[in-house]
Protein backbone atom coordinates (compact mmCIF):
# COMPACT_ATOMS: atom_id res chain seq x y z
CA UNK A 1 0.00 0.00 0.00
CA UNK A 2 2.89 2.12 0.95
CA UNK A 3 4.46 2.14 -3.03
CA UNK A 4 1.12 2.58 -4.39
CA UNK A 5 0.71 5.64 -2.47
CA UNK A 6 3.92 7.07 -2.90
CA UNK A 7 3.63 6.33 -6.84
CA UNK A 8 -0.10 8.53 -6.63
CA UNK A 9 1.94 11.38 -5.13
CA UNK A 10 4.60 11.33 -7.66
CA UNK A 11 2.38 11.40 -10.54
CA UNK A 12 0.21 14.43 -8.98
CA UNK A 13 3.77 16.17 -8.58
CA UNK A 14 5.09 15.23 -11.93
CA UNK A 15 1.68 16.83 -13.30
CA UNK A 16 1.65 20.01 -11.08
CA UNK A 17 3.59 22.47 -13.52
CA UNK A 18 1.06 21.56 -16.20
CA UNK A 19 -2.00 21.74 -13.68
CA UNK A 20 -0.53 25.48 -12.84
CA UNK A 21 -0.56 26.09 -16.65
CA UNK A 22 -3.77 25.06 -17.05
CA UNK A 23 -5.24 26.41 -14.31
CA UNK A 24 -6.05 29.48 -15.75
CA UNK A 25 -7.22 27.63 -18.78
CA UNK A 26 -10.10 26.35 -16.66
CA UNK A 27 -10.65 29.58 -15.28
CA UNK A 28 -11.51 31.04 -18.96
CA UNK A 29 -13.44 28.60 -19.52
CA UNK A 30 -15.52 29.04 -16.70
CA UNK A 31 -15.96 33.11 -17.19
CA UNK A 32 -17.16 32.09 -20.66
CA UNK A 33 -19.56 29.67 -19.48
CA UNK A 34 -20.71 32.21 -17.11
CA UNK A 35 -20.79 34.96 -19.88
CA UNK A 36 -22.41 32.89 -22.39
CA UNK A 37 -25.51 32.36 -19.97
CA UNK A 38 -24.55 29.11 -18.99
CA UNK A 39 -25.93 28.38 -15.61
CA UNK A 40 -23.49 27.33 -12.66
CA UNK A 41 -24.61 23.55 -12.84
CA UNK A 42 -24.33 22.88 -16.34
CA UNK A 43 -21.15 24.92 -16.42
CA UNK A 44 -19.71 22.73 -13.28
CA UNK A 45 -21.51 19.34 -14.94
CA UNK A 46 -19.84 19.84 -18.38
CA UNK A 47 -16.50 20.25 -16.79
CA UNK A 48 -16.90 16.93 -14.35
CA UNK A 49 -18.39 14.91 -17.24
CA UNK A 50 -17.01 15.95 -20.57
CA UNK A 51 -13.43 16.55 -18.92
CA UNK A 52 -11.81 17.97 -21.86
CA UNK A 53 -11.05 21.21 -22.05
CA UNK A 54 -10.06 22.22 -25.83
CA UNK A 55 -13.38 20.23 -26.51
CA UNK A 56 -15.34 22.77 -23.65
CA UNK A 57 -13.76 25.75 -24.92
CA UNK A 58 -15.10 24.72 -28.58
CA UNK A 59 -18.75 23.53 -27.17
CA UNK A 60 -19.21 27.15 -25.65
CA UNK A 61 -18.18 28.66 -28.69
CA UNK A 62 -20.14 26.99 -31.01
CA UNK A 63 -23.18 27.10 -28.52
CA UNK A 64 -22.66 31.17 -28.30
CA UNK A 65 -22.73 31.47 -31.95
CA UNK A 66 -26.03 29.60 -32.16
CA UNK A 67 -24.71 26.48 -34.01
CA UNK A 68 -26.66 23.64 -34.51
CA UNK A 69 -26.48 20.88 -32.30
CA UNK A 70 -24.89 18.21 -34.56
CA UNK A 71 -22.36 20.44 -35.31
CA UNK A 72 -21.57 20.99 -31.85
CA UNK A 73 -21.38 17.33 -30.96
CA UNK A 74 -19.34 16.54 -34.86
CA UNK A 75 -16.65 19.37 -33.72
CA UNK A 76 -16.10 17.93 -29.77
CA UNK A 77 -16.21 13.93 -31.30
CA UNK A 78 -13.28 15.32 -33.87
CA UNK A 79 -11.24 17.18 -31.68
CA UNK A 80 -11.19 14.20 -29.32
CA UNK A 81 -10.13 11.71 -31.76
CA UNK A 82 -6.66 12.78 -30.66
CA UNK A 83 -7.20 10.61 -27.66
CA UNK A 84 -7.05 7.86 -30.11
CA UNK A 85 -3.34 8.26 -30.41
CA UNK A 86 -3.00 8.74 -26.95
CA UNK A 87 -4.92 5.19 -26.23
CA UNK A 88 -2.76 3.78 -29.18
CA UNK A 89 0.13 4.63 -27.58
CA UNK A 90 -0.58 3.14 -23.76
CA UNK A 91 -1.70 0.17 -25.36
CA UNK A 92 0.68 -1.93 -25.11
CA UNK A 93 1.45 -0.71 -21.12
CA UNK A 94 -1.65 -1.46 -19.84
CA UNK A 95 -3.44 -4.33 -21.83
CA UNK A 96 -2.96 -6.05 -18.84
CA UNK A 97 -4.71 -4.17 -16.51
CA UNK A 98 -8.79 -4.88 -16.14
CA UNK A 99 -11.45 -3.86 -17.99
CA UNK A 100 -12.90 -1.53 -15.66
CA UNK A 101 -9.69 0.05 -14.63
CA UNK A 102 -8.84 0.58 -18.19
CA UNK A 103 -12.22 2.22 -18.78
CA UNK A 104 -11.68 4.30 -15.87
CA UNK A 105 -8.78 5.49 -16.67
CA UNK A 106 -9.35 6.11 -20.20
CA UNK A 107 -12.30 8.45 -18.62
CA UNK A 108 -9.30 10.64 -17.09
CA UNK A 109 -7.05 10.58 -20.07
CA UNK A 110 -6.09 13.74 -21.18
CA UNK A 111 -3.14 15.73 -22.51
CA UNK A 112 -1.32 16.46 -19.21
CA UNK A 113 -1.49 12.82 -18.00
CA UNK A 114 -0.69 11.34 -20.84
CA UNK A 115 2.44 14.22 -20.88
CA UNK A 116 3.55 12.60 -17.61
CA UNK A 117 2.81 9.17 -18.40
CA UNK A 118 4.65 8.75 -21.11
CA UNK A 119 7.71 10.19 -19.62
CA UNK A 120 7.65 8.24 -17.14
CA UNK A 121 7.16 4.81 -19.47
CA UNK A 122 9.74 6.14 -21.46
CA UNK A 123 12.44 7.30 -18.39
CA UNK A 124 12.10 3.96 -16.36
CA UNK A 125 10.31 1.71 -18.72
CA UNK A 126 9.17 -1.57 -17.40
CA UNK A 127 8.98 -0.26 -13.56
CA UNK A 128 5.83 -1.66 -11.40
CA UNK A 129 3.41 0.92 -10.03
CA UNK A 130 2.29 2.46 -13.88
CA UNK A 131 -1.37 2.30 -12.48
CA UNK A 132 -1.11 4.16 -9.79
CA UNK A 133 1.29 6.76 -10.87
CA UNK A 134 -1.52 7.40 -13.58
CA UNK A 135 -3.77 7.53 -11.21
CA UNK A 136 -2.29 10.42 -9.21
CA UNK A 137 -1.61 12.24 -11.87
CA UNK A 138 -5.54 11.76 -13.33
CA UNK A 139 -7.25 12.56 -10.05
CA UNK A 140 -4.57 15.77 -9.25
CA UNK A 141 -5.56 17.00 -12.58
CA UNK A 142 -9.59 16.26 -12.42
CA UNK A 143 -9.80 17.69 -9.39
CA UNK A 144 -8.19 21.32 -10.00
CA UNK A 145 -9.96 21.38 -13.26
CA UNK A 146 -13.44 21.23 -11.58
CA UNK A 147 -11.85 24.02 -8.96
CA UNK A 148 -10.93 26.29 -12.03
CA UNK A 149 -14.13 25.98 -13.12
CA UNK A 150 -15.68 26.74 -10.11
CA UNK A 151 -13.51 29.78 -9.40
CA UNK A 152 -13.72 31.36 -13.35
CA UNK A 153 -17.37 31.06 -12.90
CA UNK A 154 -17.74 32.78 -9.69
CA UNK A 155 -14.89 36.00 -10.94
CA UNK A 156 -16.72 35.74 -13.89
CA UNK A 157 -19.82 37.36 -12.60
CA UNK A 158 -17.90 39.17 -9.97
CA UNK A 159 -15.25 40.56 -12.07
CA UNK A 160 -16.96 41.56 -15.71
CA UNK A 161 -14.52 41.46 -18.67
CA UNK A 162 -12.24 38.81 -17.21
CA UNK A 163 -12.20 37.07 -20.51
CA UNK A 164 -10.20 39.78 -21.67
CA UNK A 165 -7.64 39.63 -19.40
CA UNK A 166 -5.06 37.71 -21.42
CA UNK A 167 -5.44 34.77 -19.51
CA UNK A 168 -6.25 32.77 -22.27
CA UNK A 169 -2.60 32.87 -23.30
CA UNK A 170 -1.92 29.85 -20.53
CA UNK A 171 -3.51 28.10 -22.61
CA UNK A 172 -1.07 28.24 -25.16
CA UNK A 173 1.65 28.25 -22.78
CA UNK A 174 0.34 24.78 -21.43
CA UNK A 175 -0.03 23.24 -24.84
CA UNK A 176 3.43 23.96 -25.97
CA UNK A 177 4.60 22.41 -22.77
CA UNK A 178 2.83 18.92 -22.83
CA UNK A 179 3.36 18.97 -26.76
CA UNK A 180 7.06 19.34 -27.30
CA UNK A 181 8.29 16.71 -24.98
CA UNK A 182 5.94 14.43 -26.26
CA UNK A 183 7.09 14.39 -30.46
CA UNK A 184 9.52 11.77 -29.75
CA UNK A 185 8.03 9.33 -32.74
CA UNK A 186 7.53 10.17 -36.77
CA UNK A 187 4.46 9.74 -36.69
CA UNK A 188 4.28 12.29 -33.25
CA UNK A 189 5.72 15.52 -35.12
CA UNK A 190 4.16 14.67 -38.56
CA UNK A 191 0.71 14.83 -36.56
CA UNK A 192 1.71 18.34 -34.92
CA UNK A 193 3.01 19.70 -38.50
CA UNK A 194 -0.45 18.68 -39.68
CA UNK A 195 -1.99 20.18 -37.45
CA UNK A 196 -0.26 23.70 -37.02
CA UNK A 197 -0.01 24.37 -40.86
CA UNK A 198 -4.05 23.58 -41.42
CA UNK A 199 -5.01 25.11 -38.23
CA UNK A 200 -2.71 28.32 -40.16
CA UNK A 201 -4.65 27.77 -43.37
CA UNK A 202 -8.13 27.41 -42.17
CA UNK A 203 -8.21 30.52 -39.52
CA UNK A 204 -10.83 31.89 -40.92
CA UNK A 205 -13.47 29.17 -41.34
CA UNK A 206 -16.78 30.14 -39.90
CA UNK A 207 -18.17 28.27 -37.27
CA UNK A 208 -14.72 26.48 -36.22
CA UNK A 209 -14.96 23.98 -38.63
CA UNK A 210 -11.51 24.61 -39.92
CA UNK A 211 -10.07 23.39 -36.47
CA UNK A 212 -12.53 20.45 -37.32
CA UNK A 213 -10.65 19.93 -40.39
CA UNK A 214 -7.39 20.62 -39.09
CA UNK A 215 -7.43 17.68 -36.12
CA UNK A 216 -9.14 15.34 -38.45
CA UNK A 217 -6.97 15.33 -40.80
CA UNK A 218 -3.32 15.16 -38.27
CA UNK A 219 -4.79 12.50 -36.65
CA UNK A 220 -5.50 10.17 -39.75
CA UNK A 221 -2.03 11.35 -40.67
CA UNK A 222 -0.71 10.30 -37.30
CA UNK A 223 -2.94 7.07 -37.12
CA UNK A 224 -1.24 6.26 -40.89
CA UNK A 225 2.61 6.74 -39.90
CA UNK A 226 2.01 4.56 -36.84
CA UNK A 227 0.11 1.75 -38.61
CA UNK A 228 2.60 1.94 -41.34
CA UNK A 229 5.50 2.04 -38.80
CA UNK A 230 4.00 -1.15 -36.95
CA UNK A 231 3.92 -3.06 -39.90
CA UNK A 232 7.64 -2.71 -40.89
CA UNK A 233 8.61 -3.47 -37.17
Amino acid sequence: MKEKSLEMWLGALETLPLVVAAFPFGIVFGALAQGGGLGFTATVAMSAIVFAGASQFIAITLMAAATALPMVVATVFIVNLRQMLYSANLMHHVEHWPQPVRALLAFWLTDETFAVVSDRIYRHPGKPGLRWFYLGSALFMYSFWQIATIVGFTLGEQIPGLTDWGLDVAMIVAFVGIVTPALKQRADWACAAVAFIAAILTYDWPHQSGLLLSSLLAICVGLGLRRIGQGNE
